[in-house]
């Protein structure tokens, strides 16, 4: 295959992924949404579960897809298909196994994991949740087959099953659960059934599918496989890395959750109910928060092989043009995105969450906006990093701004006038602080860097500009209309078509930045972009 021909093929499928991953991100909100209203005060318990989950995750699964299909490309480029099987093999009963070992942990573990999260109610969501660590891990192993052969679709597919099981089944369980009559703690296990049932269908589909595709790659060969021990120590070797940096964000998030709601009952002096009751609200709102985070994947999928490119070409300038145009495109979504929480938070709210105190939940939405800003920032400079082969610093920046949000909530969320607020003030602190490293980096280890004034002030000023148009057309509508819905629906369009307009005047962006984004080209030529 020509050099030319591998690029495309790489880059096709990095789009192919990323596409999958922003679809799952989009059927994950919409089913996160109606799920908030549906167990009110019962979603802590459902995303306590997910912070003890993530961790045994990140344990046995973490890395294994990125190993398996680095071993398995170079056993292919070397014609050496005895090797492959045996690198599936081996990895996928391994994985498998520490994936089941994680599991037991869960389900048996569930009332001692739920006390460290403050929140015992959790516990029943646990092991109901617990059979999925295992059922991911054999998950990972097959994607990693898959993508080693450079078959992207198939992992896609099955992160979409997950998403659609996870909709239908566990949304259908909770209302279920809530309408017989069952409390909030026993409809959020429903609600976790249904994802456990999601991780099975995505693992059948995967299964079959290795079965039809390893059929085609079945030829035969007199290569000799390298040793069980020998395939394992190359895989850890390049799975735990990636493992410890997933990690550090897990663990981070958990400790953080089960600190806030400790000091919540401990500190503060609400009850177990009162702690959870108030903790939904902020964990509400993250799916909010969230979401212009998932659409930093499409830029980060093709920032990583465009600037690996550059770098192993020696062409520094080509490098550098990319950083600045995907820096300039994630600040085109992050900017005014997060403006518009901060300004319209309790809007969103009251809106999107009517379970939740929308005077709480707003304010709490609003501070997130500025946090929203630092994380899309902060995912696209690690893949720059990433892509000068810089692993190591990513994850120090990470810790030291986890472990000062950490120390900011223990002492912030005790205040009994700040309580809960202090969370969200705290993550934006973090993220902050790691953000602005995370630049620094990037200016010292990209030759020729553009100024960030120069990447980030036009969108800057546009989204303050439309920040403050949203903010006094809300008001003046909602004053007129009184209705928060029509309010919210015609400021967000006002303010929309307020920002591109100051974009395109601007020109803030331009076809080399537009280049990163799916169908950039098209709309470059549609907006007649130079």
């Amino acid at each position: 295959m020509s050099d030319t021909r591998k690029q495309n093929t790489f880059f096709g499928g990095a789009a192919i992924l990323a596409v999958g991953i922003v679809l799952v991100k989009i059927i994950s909100a919409v089913y996160k949404m109606p799920l908030i209203n549906i167990l009110g005060s019962g979603y802590t318990d459902f995303t306590n579960a997910f912070n003890v989950f993530n961790i045994l995750l990140t344990i046995s699964t973490a890395g294994i897809p990125v190993a398996m299909s680095k071993m398995i490309s170079a056993a292919n480029a070397e014609s050496r298909p005895n090797q492959v099987r045996k690198i599936f093999r081996v990895t996928f009963l391994f994985f498998l196994a520490l994936g089941l070992i994680c599991s037991l942990a869960m389900f048996f573990g569930a009332d001692a994991f739920a006390a460290l999260m403050g929140n015992p109610k959790a516990a029943l969501s646990m092991r109901m949740l617990a059979p999925s660590v295992a059922l991911v891990a054999g998950l990972a192993a097959f994607r990693g087959y898959a993508q080693g052969h450079r078959r992207m679709t198939p992992s896609s597919v099955s992160q979409i099953i997950e998403a659609l099981f996870k909709l239908i089944v566990g949304l259908s369980l909770a209302m279920l659960l809530i309408h017989k009559g069952y409390d909030e703690s026993t409809a959020a296990a429903g609600a976790i059934v249904g994802v456990t049932v999601s991780e099975l269908a995505a693992f059948l589909y995967m299964a079959w599918e290795h079965h039809r595709s390893s059929r085609l790659d079945s030829a035969a060969g007199d290569d000799q496989p390298a040793s069980s021990g020998q395939i394992l120590k190359v895989c850890l070797a390049l799975a735990i890395p990636i493992t410890l940096t997933s990690s550090a964000t897990s663990i981070i998030t958990t400790v953080d959750a089960s600190l806030v709601m400790h000091q919540l009952q401990n500190a503060v002096g609400l009850s177990l109910d009162a702690a959870r009751g108030l903790y939904s609200n902020y964990s509400g709102v993250q799916t909010v928060y969230q979401i212009p985070a998932s659409l930093m994947v499409a830029i980060t999928a093709s920032v990583i092989p465009a600037v690996t490119v550059y770098f192993a070409q020696g062409n520094k300038e080509g490098a550098a043009r990319v950083v600045g145009s995907a820096l300039k495109t994630a600040a085109i979504f992050a900017f005014p995105s997060g403006v518009g929480m901060i300004v319209l938070g309790k809007p969103i709210v009251q809106l999107l969450f009517p379970a939740l105190d929308a005077e709480i939940a707003g304010t709490i939405l609003s501070i997130l906006g500025a946090a929203n800003i630092f994380v899309c920032l902060m995912l696209v400079c690690n893949s720059v990093l990433q892509a000068h082969g810089v692993l190591n610093l990513p994850i120090v920046t990470m810790v030291i701004g986890g472990v000062i949000m950490i120390i900011f909530d223990f002492f912030v969320v005790a205040i009994a006038e700040i309580n809960i607020f202090g969370s969200p003030i705290g993550t934006c602190i973090g993220y902050g602080i790691t953000c602005c490293l995370d630049l620094l980096l990037v200016k010292k280890i990209v030759p020729g860097c553009p100024s960030f004034v120069r990447v980030f002030g036009k969108t800057f000023f546009a989204s303050a500009i439309m920040g403050a148009g949203a903010w006094a057309g809300y008001g003046l509508l909602f004053k007129f209309t009184g209705s928060n819905t029509i309010a919210l629906i015609l400021a967000i369009g006002f303010a929309v078509v307020v920002y591109f307009a100051l974009i395109l005047l601007l020109r803030a962006i331009n076809r080399d930045d537009l280049s990163l984004m799916p169908k950039g080209d098209k709309i470059g030529k549609l907006l007649r972009i130079k």
